[in-house]
């Protein structure tokens, strides 16, 4: 069934209740004002029967046989009967089963007590039943009476009226709630149109239009827009994540590409190649060697990346960044003896993971020695709360412009600004400084490029700085 059949059947229940507790009003108070006027007809034609006897000097009390009586059973006439005082029948103008109608002698003491008393007397069902009012005067009592089939034909009447005009009332009011129900549901179906519409084409830029009115309909709608614009945020996040991670996958593709193509030439050429000399052979070895190692880092830091982006959490404790920073720079030189490594810090303690800050110090050198022209310079010093490490180099430095994009994933600059001198085989994947911002967000930090007092690119991290209690 049918939302706007049911409220259309709700609403003609609605009437229909209304209805019925309108016509037992009506037929109480009608069968209350039907009894009552009967009652005031038969004490008015008794006290004016009483009046015309009382009025008569010497009135002829002798019985005598009623003159055209009419049958109470079948008659609704008011009858008039005259008894003497010992409750004999003197004269009346109806007869019942061919006898003026008796009136018990309880009623007629009532009536002498009260100065009038009704009385119902007689079988309903056999349609025997009268209405009695006597009245006593000097010479006994008046009785006036009537059927009550009178007042049951006037309810009758009234309940056919309640019925004939309830059956109309009804369909109307089942006629006007289902057009009220379906003008009041127009606008719920809009919104299940507009939402399945939606669904289907996933269109979520699509809004309902506004209703000036406040009623529950407008709240409706504002809802579902206000649904639609999370919806579109949320899938526009969605596109942009899986086209992060398509680039990312093809970016990946391209650099380990480069290594597997010079590894899998000079392999063949070792193993499937003519006769070639031990120059050429230990020269495509180290060729083999140097990329397996440089692939090997990528993908090292595209795992890193992975772990990161799963939500991993480095477990934080003290570590001094000095003695830290200091062993690095010792490794650091040894490998790169070409390049002047300068290290100048203080004692500070940050809350850390210490590989991860190791790792941290190894991209920033990197970074500085295939740019770097001869010296590169590390410190650590302390600005309030804060403890900042710096590495810069001598090189031509980084654009402004590119100095946020610096820490994408694969984003690398133009090889200008790499190191004089340097192989291009020595240039990086673009992954370390995306690692490097990770380690920093992950100690609460903070990782800026800018220049360096060198005048090359310098890189700076804030770290919180850990006091002693």
């Amino acid at each position: 069934m049918s939302l706007r059949l049911r409220l259309a059947l709700f609403g003609a229940a609605v009437v229909a209740l209304a209805l019925v507790l309108f016509g037992l009003a009506v037929y109480g108070l009608v069968a209350r004002s039907v009894e009552t006027n009967q009652d005031k007809e038969l004490q008015s034609r008794a006290r004016a029967a009483v009046a015309g006897l009382t009025s008569t000097p010497a009135p002829d009390l002798a019985p005598r046989p009623p003159v055209a009586p009419v049958d109470l059973r079948s008659s609704t006439e008011v009858f008039v009967e005259v008894l003497a005082r010992d409750g004999s029948v003197i004269y009346s103008t109806g007869v019942l089963g061919g006898a003026p109608p008796a009136v018990p002698s309880s009623v007629r003491e009532d009536a002498v007590r009260k100065g009038g008393a009704f009385a119902t007397e007689g079988d309903a069902k056999r349609g025997t039943q009268l209405r009695f009012f006597v009245q006593p005067f000097a010479g006994g009592y008046v009785v006036t009476g009537q059927s009550t089939r009178v007042p049951q034909s006037n309810l009758s009447g009234i309940v056919g009226f309640l019925i004939i005009s309830g059956v109309p009332t009804l369909v109307a009011a089942l006629v006007a709630s289902w057009l009220v129900a379906g003008r009041a549901l127009k606008p719920l179906k809009e919104v299940a149109g507009a939402a399945d519409d939606i669904g289907r084409t996933r269109d979520f830029g699509r809004r309902l239009a506004s209703r000036p009115s406040r009623d529950e309909v407008a709240l409706l709608a504002a809802s579902f827009n206000r649904m639609l614009e999370e919806l579109q945020d949320a899938y526009r996040g969605v596109g942009s994540a899986l086209e992060a991670q398509r680039r990312f996958v093809a970016d990946a593709s391209h650099e380990l590409r480069t290594p597997l193509t010079t590894i899998q030439g000079n392999a063949g050429l070792l193993a499937q190649g003519p006769p070639i000399s031990e120059p050429v052979r230990r020269a495509a070895a180290a060729d083999i060697a140097a990329e397996s190692e440089r692939m090997a880092r990528l993908v090292d830091r595209m795992l890193t990346l992975a772990r990161a982006d799963s939500g991993l959490q480095l477990e934080l404790t003290p570590v001094g960044l000095r003695s830290l920073l200091g062993e690095v720079c010792r490794q650091a030189g040894a490998v790169h003896p070409e390049t002047k490594i300068t290290f100048n810090a203080v004692d500070a303690t940050v809350a850390g993971d210490e590989d991860a800050l190791r790792q941290l110090a190894w991209i920033l050198l990197d970074n500085a020695m295939r740019h770097a022209r001869s010296a590169i310079s590390v410190s650590v010093s302390v600005d309030g709360e804060w403890a900042r490490l710096m590495v810069g180099d001598d090189g031509a430095g980084i654009p402004p412009a590119d100095r946020d994009r610096v820490f994408e994933r694969f984003f690398k600059m133009d090889a200008a600004r790499a190191r004089v001198g340097a192989d291009r085989k020595e240039h990086g994947a673009g992954l370390g400084l995306s690692i490097a911002r990770w380690i920093t967000d992950q100690h609460h930090g903070r990782i800026v490029a800018a220049e360096s007092p060198a005048g090359g690119a310098g890189f700076f991290v804030d770290l919180p700085l850990l006091r002693s209690s």
